[in-house]
Order: structure tokens, then sequence, then C-alpha cells
């Protein structure tokens, strides 16, 4: 199956996923234009004060609350008539919500879930993993925020579980995140991955110290997506599309947490058409 990115530079990295009946796009930083809106909604939403002047669609960052509102309402116009975007509140644990109808409020999770055409799934990110999954009909779609410790706390295999479809009949892609040139971990994070399977060593690199740290700590540099699809294997799912670009070092497109700590978020969604 073919899964593509169409990477359109202050717009929406648009997925032509395999299955039918599956729409999925992530955002990036920058504004995304929609021949559907009507009048002219950039420049009303540009002309708001924004703490970042930019496509922000994170409520907790310290932004105006109107701007990032205008935002996430901006983007129900890619979405099919009716369709409503299922926020979460992530807090990097394991908790796979099962959406069945769709809330105002954010959800308190790390995945969702689901087989309602009219729920449109998001993550939100920025360096964190976003995963998206659909089985091959296109009838069961899910959403999973993939830092180290959800991945460490299998909230894929958790999420997985959700799906009537049998594992290889499942399609994932791996979105924008911390490259692994870039995601320094201390070796408390590696001793957790290995301690689970010492097959996901291979993720972790290490980096000489020259002696610079007072302790007998060591660091690595960690590749988020390579964790992600071993455990996806594992898992029986092999149709796996890793098309991340790392988030620290194109800051032209992406929000980084790592490069800037105060910073915005950037989302990944899918829904069923």
């Amino acid at each position: 199956m073919a899964l593509k990115n169409i990477n359109k530079l202050n717009d929406l990295l648009t997925i032509n996923w395999p299955a039918p009946n599956v729409l999925a796009f992530s955002t990036t930083r920058n504004y995304p234009t929609c021949a559907n809106v009507k009048g002219n909604l950039s420049n009303k939403i540009q002309s708001l004060n924004s703490a970042y002047n930019s496509f922000n669609l994170g409520l907790h960052v310290g932004d105006n609350v109107e701007v990032v509102d205008a935002n996430r309402a901006h983007l129900t116009s890619f979405l099919p008539e009716n369709s409503k975007i299922q926020w979460l509140e992530q807090i990097h644990e394991s908790t796979v919500h099962h959406a069945k109808v769709h809330s105002e409020q954010a959800i308190i999770a790390d995945a969702i879930y689901t087989t309602e055409k009219d729920i449109a799934l998001a993550i939100m990110t920025a360096d964190c993993l976003p995963i998206l999954l659909s089985d091959h009909q296109g009838n069961e779609i899910a959403a999973i925020h993939g830092g180290w410790k959800p991945l460490a706390k299998n909230i894929i295999e958790q999420t997985v579980k959700r799906f009537k479809a049998k594992n290889q009949y499942i399609t994932a892609w791996l979105g924008p995140c911390i490259g692994e040139k870039t995601f320094e971990v201390s070796d408390d994070v590696f001793d957790v991955f290995t301690s689970l399977d010492n097959n996901f060593s291979q993720a972790f690199t290490s980096i000489d110290s020259n002696n610079t740290r007072q302790d007998d700590s060591q660091k690595y540099l960690c590749n988020l997506p390579l964790i992600a699809s071993l455990q996806l294997k594992q898992l029986g799912i092999t149709d796996i599309h890793n098309q991340s670009s790392c988030t620290v070092l194109n800051s032209e497109n992406y929000y980084s947490y790592r490069r800037d700590t105060t910073t915005g978020r950037m989302a990944s969604i899918i829904c069923l058409t």
C-alpha cells in the first residue's frame, strides 16, 4: 500500500492514506489555507494578539485563548461536514479512550480510538511522536501520543487491543517528532526500554561524555520512531510508514519543546469519512 505525504510548506502535511474512508493530516506551525473557508478568516485570526504569531493549537502554552479556539475551529474546515475534533489532555501515561460520542471537554488520555464517522481524533505534539492507525478496511481508527513515557508503558499495545481487525491488517503512520540526532536522554530512559526487551538497545546511540559530568551517568541519542516501529512489529503490524521529520532541526515548520521550551503545539488528526 502506498502512503505518502504531500508536504505543502505553510500548509498541512496531508497523508494519502491507503485505506478507504480515512482522512489524515498533520499541521505545521504555519497557517493552513482552505478554499472552502468563507471570508478572510486567515487575516481575522492573524490580527488577534497571539503569543506565537503562528498556527498554535495548544490551550496550555500561554497563548491567547481566542486565537487557539479560532485555530481549532479553522481545522474543521478540512474535515467532512458535521465532524468534530476530539481533543485530549495528554499526561504521558498509557490510558486509551474509546470515543463513542464527542465531548466538548478534553479527555484525559494519551491515545484515542473510535469507529464513529463524525469524530476526528487529534494528538498534539511539539517533539513527541504522533502515531496514527487504521484497519485496512477503513472501519477503525486511533491516534497515539508517542512520548517516551507512554511508549515505555506500552501505549501502542493498549491501543491496538481496541481494534477488532487482526493486527496484520492495521496500518500505522509515524509523524514529525524529535529526531534520532537531537533526542538526548539519560541512562534511565535506556534502562527502562532495555529492561522491557534488550532489542530496544538498537534505538539508542551512546554519547561520549568526555568526562564532563560529575557522576557516572551515560547519555544516549534516542530514536523514538524506531522504538515505535519495533513495538508495532512485535504486535504483528508490519504496514508501517515512518515519515518523521525532525521537529528540533526544522524550526521553519515545526514547534519544538526541546529547542524552545516555551512553544506552541501541532496536531495530527485522523477521521473516518
